[in-house]
């Protein structure tokens, strides 16, 4: 049996309530008058309640912890919700059957094995815990629900409105994402707070893209590197919700506006909302680990992927880490497995000078309680 490298306590095995969507765009959206968008602009200010609500039902149980599992190995089911807003929903599909006549479904379905696998083949981890804990998942969340997320124990998915976006099933790289954050619970558990936050939402995006070109074959150089391409519809002007290539780049919409990624320190942005900029300081780590990526070459999950791995399964990382200490953790991690002299070391430092984060100095720690 494997245990995980750094083990959370029972408060901390729940954590917290993620989204793929950032509350920013949500706002936007849910601003506009426009009759092509009022259905739109409906569905955000509901998954914006919606997202108030869960995360006061969370907080009433922070201190609970997931009851026992058998461990056989992957084990998906995935449920309906008939888009209600009650989970888990009606199972629909469980481990070992075959497709059924609804894409949301199997593109679930699809979608957790396939990060099984990625996370299993890269890095010899069994499920999130390291000890195939099961992955559950439930679709047709709510009515037109504008989002995707983990709740502390298993995914959710909304079909969208239709207009700005569509079925969040539709992108292997949500999935992932929302999975790592499930890999991040039982590992480093990042404080969801301001530069921890950023870095617990970076490397959801990290491993997100590193699922999809292990899938794909795609090599550094070749990948796109975007979070969540495909989930936005026919009226938006963006290919995604996140670039790490170029944060910042990824949607220019009258409707959305554009991409406030900073890739800089420069662009840092000091904010209380969001958990303190969660999703959009995220662009800073997020272009550090693209830069040491491509630096690198050949496949993105071997190299820097397994230096960001390290990091976040090492007992050395302290769970407010901001990302001067998360830098100086990857420098030593390519240091302890690739040596000291060596490109990947090289490569680490030059990516996080890139991005103007200097390793091992800390000009601000996240704090306060992971947010329920």
């Amino acid at each position: 049996m494997t245990t995980p490298t750094h083990c959370p306590t029972a408060e901390q095995h729940r954590g917290p309530f993620c989204t793929i969507v950032p509350p920013y765009l949500l706002q936007r959206l849910a601003g506009m008058q426009e009759p092509p968008l009022l259905d739109a602009a409906g569905a955000a200010r509901h998954a914006l309640d919606q997202l108030e609500r869960i995360h006061a039902q969370r907080r009433g149980l922070r201190g609970s912890v997931p009851p026992p599992v058998t461990r056989t190995g992957l084990t998906r089911t995935i449920s309906d919700a008939g888009n209600s807003e009650t989970l888990p929903g009606a199972t629909v599909r469980t481990e070992g059957q075959p497709p059924v006549a609804d894409a949301a479904v199997d593109q679930a379905y699809d979608g957790l094995g396939t990060t099984y696998d990625f996370y299993a083949a890269a890095y010899g981890r069994r499920s999130l815990d390291g000890d195939d804990l099961p992955l559950d998942a439930t679709v047709h969340f709510g009515q037109g629900y504008d989002n995707a997320f983990w709740n502390g124990e298993r995914m959710v998915f909304g079909d969208g409105d239709g207009e700005v976006f569509v079925s969040f099933t539709s992108a292997l790289t949500v999935i992932a994402h929302e999975l790592t954050h499930g890999v991040m619970q039982y590992s480093a558990n990042l404080v969801y707070q301001d530069q921890s936050g950023a870095l617990n939402e970076s490397v959801s995006d990290v491993f997100g893209v590193l699922t999809e070109q292990w899938i794909r074959r795609q090599d550094a150089a070749s990948a796109d590197w975007l979070v969540g391409a495909g989930v936005f519809g026919p009226r938006v002007r963006g290919v995604a919700l996140r670039s790490l290539k170029a944060p910042g780049t990824a949607f220019d919409d009258p409707t959305l506006g554009k991409d406030p990624q900073p890739a800089h320190m420069d662009g840092y942005v000091d904010t209380t909302e969001d958990s303190g900029g969660v999703h959009l300081n995220s662009g800073i780590p997020n272009h550090a680990f693209y830069l040491t990526a491509t630096a690198l070459g050949g496949n993105a999950w071997d190299r820097a992927g397994r230096i960001w791995y390290d990091t976040i399964t090492s007992d050395r990382l302290p769970a407010s880490a901001d990302f001067a200490r998360f830098a100086q953790e990857t420098l030593d991690v390519a240091a302890a497995r690739f040596g000291a002299d060596g490109a990947e070391v090289s490569a680490v430092t030059d990516a996080w000078q890139g991005v103007g984060v200097t390793p091992g100095k800390s000009a601000r720690t996240a704090e306060g309680p992971v947010p329920g």
